[in-house]
Order: structure tokens, then sequence, then C-alpha cells
């Protein structure tokens, strides 16, 4: 029996049909910012300082920090993996999102702050060491550096090996010199006083994003993890608690047809361990001890929190809740997979007596390179069209251009009228007959159909402006099989037309789809 795919969840969040599993309604801002919520602005203030001193931040973040002492001040937040090259372009796209939003809804008395959570904490090397970038050649540059697998990015030391290969990658990018020259000073001058992998992610964010004012919050430098003590020490009360309510959650989405995108094992905790080797562990517990490297007493792990609380860091279902525990969140903006997880979570933040945000599903940007426009113009294709189906959206271009789709739609329309008129002579004969003249026409009609596709797949082959049209739209809007922003760095285009893909986001909406031509 086949299995049915599950349903589609976003869709379902924004239409409100997944309400009981979040707290404000969708684009509930007002709600949102109405939320009274009781953080400590100056502890939190200080400690960011302190952080972002650290590294270069720009007095437009240093100025908004100051701006979150207000007592009614609120942030809107986003955050990502350090990627190298900051990774895939969606990582710009969720950061001026968060900047738009914030922008719109603050005031003087009531300051709203753009915030970026530098997923340092993450220890996915595979996902943290490379990114591509497709220049004006069109040829595709692989680009990566050998971090170490199972180590928080944010304690992987900045090595000046790893700087000089990627300018290397950027010295060779085919493109406008100016451009290239002005993005590779960039990525230097981000790497001269970076002492961590994240912290050249960090640095080179606010090289784009801190005139905007964008707040970095890198949660493993120790100002800031001291911030999570009160956290860390209330889930190991319950250690099991937030695992438990997590799984809650993921059989009552299955059960409405969606697939759960967290779950949690019998015994794992939503807490991760960094062992003296510098491993990031879970955290497992059996009901009496702790094991990640080796067994420990919940003593052990209180010491930890006490002396070295970076070293406890919590896992995706648990690291929303610490983040809205001691920021005054009113607004997350989130991925498609963020969203889905963060369906899963309104038991833990119950645990933890924290109010959930506003959840917000991130803007997309899709960025239209000419030779894209031509092609998509010269096939009259829309890029939705081809980014949705692009074996489909080619194969009806295709049969246009050929002319076979006429030809097509032609013999259908006669096949309809030669089974109308036959159904019609059937009724004065015998009307019994007429289940097996529609069984008869469903398997006609499936068979043209088939025939069609089969057309279309051929005339793709032979055409070869179509073949070439094929392969150079997949390389500029699906790449991979992927979207491209979750594909090419956002370096990609400012090495090609230098500031204006950055000043041309500052005139966008903070929400939907939006394609922009370059």
């Amino acid at each position: 029996m086949a299995r049915t795919a599950p349903r589609p969840l976003v869709p379902a969040y924004k239409s409100g049909a997944l309400q009981d599993f979040h707290r404000l309604p969708p684009g509930d801002v007002t709600g949102s910012l109405g939320t009274a919520h009781p953080s400590d602005r100056n502890r939190l203030a200080d400690a960011l300082r302190a952080s972002l001193e650290r590294v270069a931040a720009p007095p437009e973040v240093l100025a908004n920090v100051e701006r979150l002492r207000h007592p009614a001040s609120r942030v809107v937040i986003t955050g990502q993996q350090a990627g190298l090259l900051l990774g895939p372009a969606f990582t710009i796209s969720k950061a001026v999102n968060t900047v738009l939003l914030a922008a719109q809804l603050d005031r003087e008395d009531a300051p709203v702050i753009p915030l970026f959570w530098v997923a340092s904490q993450d220890h996915d090397a595979n996902e943290a060491a490379g990114t591509f970038l497709l220049d004006f050649s069109e040829i595709e540059h692989r680009v990566s550096v050998p971090l170490p697998a199972g180590v928080p990015v944010g304690r992987v030391s900045l090595q000046p090996a790893w700087v000089e290969r990627v300018a290397l990658a950027l010295r060779a990018f085919a493109g406008p010199r100016e451009h290239r020259e002005w993005v590779t000073g960039l990525v230097l001058d981000a790497a001269a006083g970076a002492a961590t992998h994240a912290d050249w992610f960090t640095r080179l964010l606010n090289n784009l994003l801190g005139p905007w004012g964008l707040v970095p919050f890198n949660p493993l430098d120790e100002p800031l993890a001291e911030l999570f003590v009160g956290s860390l020490s209330r889930e190991l009360d319950n250690p099991l608690g937030s695992s438990h309510a997590i799984e809650d959650a993921a059989l009552e989405l299955e059960a409405l047809g969606f697939s759960a995108q967290l779950r949690r094992p019998d015994g794992a905790t939503n807490l991760f361990l960094e062992g003296r080797d510098g491993q990031r562990r879970l955290l497992r517990f059996d009901g009496r001890v702790f094991h990640a490297d080796r067994p420990y007493s919940r003593a052990e792990l209180e010491a930890i929190i006490r002396l070295e609380p970076s070293r406890l860091t919590p896992a995706a279902g648990l690291r929303p809740v610490f983040q809205d525990a001691i920021l005054p969140n009113a607004i997350s903006v989130l991925g498609p997979g963020e969203l889905a997880y963060h369906m899963e979570l309104g038991g833990v933040y119950a645990l933890h007596e924290v109010k959930q945000p506003l959840l917000w599903p991130r803007l997309t940007v899709t960025w239209l390179e000419a030779p894209a426009r031509r092609a998509l113009k010269h096939y009259e294709l829309t890029p939705q069209e081809f980014m949705s189906d692009p074996a489909g959206s080619l194969e009806n271009a295709a049969l246009r251009v050929s002319g076979a789709g006429e030809a097509f739609r032609t013999g259908l329309v006669d096949l309809e009228l030669a089974f109308e008129s036959l159904a019609h002579r059937l009724d004065g004969l015998d009307p019994t007959l007429q289940g097996a003249l529609a069984r008869s026409r469903a398997r006609v009609m499936g068979h043209v159909s088939r025939l069609e596709r089969k057309v279309a797949a051929a005339v793709v082959r032979d055409e070869t402006n179509l073949e070439r049209a094929d392969e150079r739209l997949r390389r500029f809007l699906v790449p991979g099989g992927v979207p491209q922003e979750r594909h090419y760095s956002f370096l990609t285009y400012l090495l090609k037309y230098g500031r204006y893909p950055l000043d041309r986001l500052k005139t966008i909406e903070p929400s939907g789809d939006q394609f922009l031509e370059l």
C-alpha cells in the first residue's frame, strides 16, 4: 500500500490550521508586542557590549545595544549556523528580513532591535565548512575549509591557511575586478581580527549588515553564556521533560498527517555537553545518572554550569526556549524547517514558563540574472513555474516550441467530441454500456497524455537550444536540485554586481517570495 505524502506544514501554519501548536495567530504583531517580557535588559546589554567589542562591532550595532536597555524594548530575532562566507544566501535573506521587520515596528518609546543568533554551538562541520559561488563564466566554485568534525564552530581556531585558501578562490572568480577586490577585502578584514571560525562569520556579518544595526549574538561568548545558567539548572530539574513534550507534539502532528521535524529517543535529553576533548555530545539520562563521554552526576553538571556554562548547550528543541527566556523577543523569523520544529515546542515553553513569540515565516529571495531572464522570456516561463517543476515546465515549453502541443490539444478536442457523440448514441441503444464507455475513454485519454509527455521529452532531447536553456536555468535557479538561495553564497552576487544587491534588499517587503532582477 502506497504511503500518503505528509501534509505541507508551512501553508497550514499560515492558514491558522495549527493554532493548537503555537501561542499567537500568524501575523499577530500587536499580540506579540503587547506580551510583557521580564528580561534583565541592563544585564543583557552589558553582556552583549562585552561580546561585541571583541569582534569590533560598528557604532550602529553598539547604539542598538544601548537602546535595548529601554524597559519597553523588544527584539526581532533570526539566526543561522556560522557557515563559510556566511553560508547559503538565505542567511542574508533571514538577516535582512529581521532588520526590515524591526524597522517597521521600531518606536523611540518602544525600541525594536534586530538580533542575529550566531549558531556557534553547532558542531555540524559539513554544513559550516563550505559554500558555492557562480561566476560570470557560469563556472561553479566550491569553496571549503577543513573544519574538525564534532567540535562547535565557535571553538574552532581560525587558521591563516584557511583564510588564504578562501582569498585565492575569490581572486580566481570571473567578475569585475573592482567588485572582486571589494569583497575579498571584506573577507580578509573580517578574518584579521577573528579568533575562531564563528568570529570570522560574525565580523563578516558586521561588515555587511552592521551599518543597518543588526546585533549579532554569539551564545558561546562567556559574558552571554552566563545568562543561561538559570535555564540550564531548570532543565536539569526535569531532564527528560522537554524531550517527552516534544515527542507528544510530534505524535499529535503525525496523527494530523504532518511530518514531525524533531524526535527524541528514549533517554535523550535536549542538552549537549562539550567534553575536555572538545567534542560536543548529546547528554543522556538513565533516571539516576547522566551520560556523555562518561557518566556525570547532577552535582558535576551543576558545577560545570556554575564555572563553565558555555560547555552545556541546548539542542534544537530547547535553544529557542533558552533564547526567549533571556531576550525580550517579540518575533522569531524562521525558515520552513525551523517553523516546522517550533510546532513541537509549545510544551517546552510551558515547562520553562516562557511565552512563545510570534513565528514569522521568512521571506525568500531569488536573484534573476540576465542569462536566466532571457531563457525564461524566450520560453514564456515564470521563475516560479520553472523552480516548482523544472522538467515539466520545460516539457510544456518544448511542446509550444515544436508545435506538438497545439496538435495534441486539437486531437484531444476531437477525441472528446467523438466520445460525447458515442455516449449520446448509446443512450438510445443500451444505457448500461455507458460505464464501459467511460472506462474506455479514461484509458484512451491516459494513453494520449502519456504519449504527449514522451513527445515532449523527445523534443527536449532533440531541441539543442531548449536543452541548453534547461541546463542554464537549473544552474541559475535550482542548482543541485535545490533553490538558488540554499546553494550559492550571497557573496556570489556581490562579486558580480558590487553593492547593488545589498542596496536592493533595503527596498523589499519583509515577507513573501521576492524575485529580484540583476
